[in-house]
């Protein structure tokens, strides 16, 4: 089946999107599925082709490229657009040119719009033996997905179940000119060291290797996939509604986690998490265990990169942004229908007319007492244990006191107002800025 022909079927299923958008680097791969698919576009429905070149600036050489790219795109008639990027400076220069390109195409991508990569079958043979000396799990050994989303848009690799050989191939039937990255030579990076030393020695004894590695990568693509559909179903399980749903934060009922296998635990937990935060290494889920079997009086926490893990209640919560940083005692003297804004803490609103008086917003600070129609004078901590509330949320409940007194706890019915109902203490707590979906 010619290179052709194989691209158009991966393609098939995104012929109606907008626009395709070729990523260009100006190098073989990329400058072959320009031609190929600018050539295609000649004979074929396809819809509008335009390129993207990100100009990273991390070498002399690369000064030139924008200007080949654009050689080569005036010579197709395809539009292109040239972005240049900052790299951030870290342990990784490969990763964090990497996230520039991409926040980069995924700041340009419009809705429905697709990217197209030049990754091919090499490359992701590459990608899972380098996956595999790190120590990747079944989602990172399935390497590069043939598709994802990008923003509001998708990623297409359509080249990745062609090689290296038919692109060469196919550039040097159509004559064509591409440029050469310098450090694609340079083996003190881990991949060029994968394609230059390592690859071509296990090619010289297993001929298929590359093709069989990627094989493997779909086999792993399909086994992450059942991984996915069984955390689906557990987390079903797992979902069950709390008695402060208002809290408006990502939780676990840990009852029926526990009564899963650990793996289960542990695939669930992956599938849930990686939404809110990169995943732990394997070492860190440690942490996991000693959450899952602390006392049942302590409030273990599991810190994670962007958040943390607490246990209360027999829940699971997750807490991110303004919830890790500890809220500034209000003190805020108040009146009826305001909305006061709490520093690290979302706001509060008193709904209602206020009778005359000394009134404050406050928290918690201990030993406070609530003054209960037929009940009496209530310990408020009892209280909170009685409406099962959070212990990581209780010295954030604002609390409403008149002359000192405590008349009121927000959000609690039946602690959040007087008996009368002439007013209603509300509280809109700060959100996870990473995890809220």
């Amino acid at each position: 089946m010619s290179l052709q022909v194989r691209v158009l079927e991966n393609l098939a299923p995104w012929r109606d999107a907008p626009a395709w958008r070729i990523a260009l680097s100006g190098g073989l791969d990329s400058t072959v599925l320009l031609h190929l698919l600018a050539s295609l576009g000649q004979t074929e429905a396809l819809p509008p082709l335009s390129a993207m070149h990100i100009h990273h600036g991390l070498q002399a050489s690369a000064d030139a490229w924008p200007a080949h790219c654009q050689r080569v795109c005036d010579a197709l008639g395809v539009p292109l657009l040239i972005q240049s990027v900052q790299v951030s400076s870290g342990a990784s220069l490969e990763r964090a040119a990497r996230d520039a390109r991409y926040a980069a195409f995924k700041a340009v991508l419009g809705a429905g719009e697709v990217l197209l990569a030049a990754q091919h079958r090499d490359d992701q043979a590459e990608t899972l033996l380098f996956r595999l000396l790190r120590g990747a799990g079944v989602a990172g050994l399935a390497a590069m997905p043939p598709s994802r989303p990008l923003g509001v848009g998708h990623l297409l690799r359509p080249l990745l179940n062609c090689s290296r050989a038919e692109l060469q191939a196919y550039a040097v039937e159509h004559q064509l000119c591409w440029v050469e990255d310098p450090s694609n030579l340079d083996k003190h990076f881990s991949r060029n060291y994968l394609r230059h030393q390592v690859m071509p020695i296990l090619s010289g004894r297993w001929p298929q290797a590359a093709a069989s590695m990627a094989r493997t990568a779909g086999h792993l693509s399909e086994a992450a996939e059942l991984l996915d559909e069984l955390a689906q179903q557990d987390l079903q399980l797992v979902r069950t509604p709390c008695s402060v749903g208002w809290l408006n934060l990502p939780s676990l009922a840990m009852v029926p986690m526990r009564a899963l296998s650990d793996a289960r635990q542990r695939n669930a937990l992956r599938y849930w998490l990686r939404i809110l935060t990169p995943m732990p290494d394997t070492e860190h889920w440690a942490g996991w265990r000693g959450l899952r079997d602390a006392a049942a009086d302590s409030s273990p926490i599991w810190r994670l990169a962007t958040g943390e893990l607490h246990r209360a209640d027999q829940r699971l919560w997750w807490l991110a942004g303004d919830w890790l940083q500890a809220p500034a005692a209000p003190e805020i003297q108040v009146r009826a229908q305001q909305t006061l804004n709490l520093p690290n803490n979302g706001s509060a609103y008193i709904d209602g007319r206020l009778p005359a008086g000394e009134w404050r917003l406050a928290y918690r600070q201990g030993g406070e007492v609530l003054n209960l129609p037929g009940r009496g004078h209530r310990d408020l901590k009892r209280l909170l244990n009685e409406r099962q509330v959070p212990v990581f949320v209780r010295g954030r409940l604002p609390l409403l006191l008149c002359n000192g007194e405590v008349r009121a706890v927000a959000n609690l019915p039946s602690l959040d107002r007087p008996a009368d109902g002439q007013w209603q203490l509300s509280w809109r707590p700060p959100t996870c800025d990473q995890g809220l979906s």
